[in-house]
């Protein structure tokens, strides 16, 4: 099935190298930042449920993919130097799953790859026939043609190579594998990164995955927790494991693992049991100032209350550090995608070397906060110089439940998008009346002056 455009051509030419990124966690800033420099307009979208949009700066073009006003899978793209707006509409609709996120990236001559509104569906894949060029997408029925029929949770990526790589699950929770291919541009074709998926659930249970990330020590990093049933509470046991080339993969003390990595051989971070108070969403990776990986992740303490815990490697161990002292236990059940009462972020070192994290408790408050070098224990609340104004953070819509989505532009730190929708509903339709579509928009945000003062919030 082809695409449809109603706008005119543009052009432009080059060789793009650039790392992609799918997820962001912001956390909203408490004071004003600098100024808004420019607003642009991109187009109504769908605002009855939250699903994931896609944004990135190449080559003085930006790219942004969303689902517009009538769900329908859109592609808008821009010269960096001017306001107006190219369309491309997908054949494709996103139903009431918030699990059906888009992404995009671009290979290193420039053509588009989008992936998308999947869960547990056939492949869906788009790739441009031309350099840069919206209106030459085309659907490509598969990449290998294996594996192909249940896929969830696509990514692009690039290994040390500089080559393209996408990766996702196939199956479904409680009982899936993930696979990974590399892309060949000189052929354009995709082929097996690994001739074996990289973890396997056995039938039984399936890895929820955060990373592979390229981490200081030029090692890929890998965590993941294992789940039994699409019940997000029977989320269990933190895991990791560390590659150079993404094909060959050991431990942290680098013994060699076996492929596919299972329940039996993967390497154990922390042993936390079913229904222990983990949850897939909630795993984040970061690196102290000896490059040492810290997992960062909450479960219950031996009180049931939910408490955040940075495990790092110290002397070829494994050490879980509590680094919340809350009163507050998050119960959460259920398949679907929920609300979540807790958000956990990777650690981060700020200018003056310190250990900051960023935290959100529904209950107990969010901020940045900086940790005892040696405990992980929080300190004190970090200074931070918002990145935008506060006022972005607030609903326009006055339609009751409405929230606000702040993404950042991949290659741009100047730019984000901005749109409104309900929360999550774990997946379900809602009944009328729903909220009018809200404006996707793009804020130019003026760079920040030089302050002494304020602690950095790495992105």
């Amino acid at each position: 099935m082809g695409t449809h455009s109603h706008s005119h051509n543009w052009k432009s030419r080059g060789v793009i190298r650039f790392q992609f990124l799918i997820c962001f966690w912001v956390v909203l800033p408490v004071g004003d930042a600098q100024e808004i420099k420019h607003v642009i307009d991109v187009a109504p979208v769908w605002s009855g449920h939250p699903v994931g949009f896609h944004s990135l700066v190449a080559s003085n073009h930006q790219f942004i993919a969303f689902y517009d006003a009538d769900r329908r899978m859109t592609v808008a793209a821009r010269h960096l130097s001017a306001t107006n707006w190219n369309f491309v509409h997908l054949p494709e609709r996103v139903g009431w799953d918030s699990h059906n996120y888009i992404t995009m990236a671009l290979d290193k001559n420039g053509h588009l790859h989008l992936s998308g509104n999947m869960h547990g569906n056939p492949l869906v894949y788009f790739r441009s026939e031309q350099p840069l060029e919206i209106t030459t997408l085309k659907r490509i029925p598969g990449m290998t043609g294996q594996d192909e029929q249940r896929t969830t949770y696509p990514k692009f990526f690039e290994d040390a190579r500089g080559e393209l790589v996408f990766t996702y699950r196939t199956g479904g929770s409680g009982n899936g594998n993930q696979i990974y291919n590399v892309y060949e541009a000189p052929t354009r074709a995709w082929r097996r990164l690994l001739d074996q998926p990289l973890l396997d659930g056995k039938g039984q249970k399936s890895a929820y995955l955060n990373g592979p990330l390229r981490g200081p020590d030029g090692y890929f990093h890998l965590t993941w927790i294992w789940r039994e049933t699409p019940d997000c509470a029977t989320s269990h046991h933190v895991c990791y494991a560390r590659s150079r080339d993404l094909i060959h993969w050991e431990t942290s003390g680098g013994n060699p693992l076996r492929l596919p990595m299972t329940f039996e051989t993967g390497e154990v971070v922390d042993p936390v049991p079913l229904y222990g108070g983990a949850i897939n969403g909630n795993v984040a990776l970061g690196f102290d100032a000896q490059q040492r990986p810290i997992v960062s992740y909450h479960k219950f303490d031996t009180n049931g209350f939910t408490q955040v815990y940075n495990a790092r490697l110290e002397s070829g161990e494994w050490k879980s550090h509590q680094a919340t002292d809350w009163t507050y236990r998050w119960e959460f059940s259920g398949g679907g995608s929920i609300e979540f009462e807790v958000r956990v972020g990777a650690v981060t070192r700020n200018a003056e070397g310190q250990i900051e994290q960023r935290l959100s408790n529904r209950h107990h408050g969010s901020g940045t906060w900086v940790l005892d070098d040696q405990s992980l224990k929080i300190v004190k609340r970090a200074v931070v110089k918002p990145q935008y104004p506060s006022s972005l953070g607030k609903p326009v819509s006055t339609f009751p439940g409405m929230q606000v989505h702040l993404r950042p532009v991949i290659g741009d730190s100047r730019l984000w998008l901005r749109w409104e929708t309900l929360g999550a509903n774990r997946d379900r339709p809602r009944t009328e009346p729903l909220p009018s579509a809200t404006r996707l928009q793009v804020y130019e945000i003026a760079p920040a002056a030089p302050d002494a003062d304020a602690v950095r919030n790495d992105p």
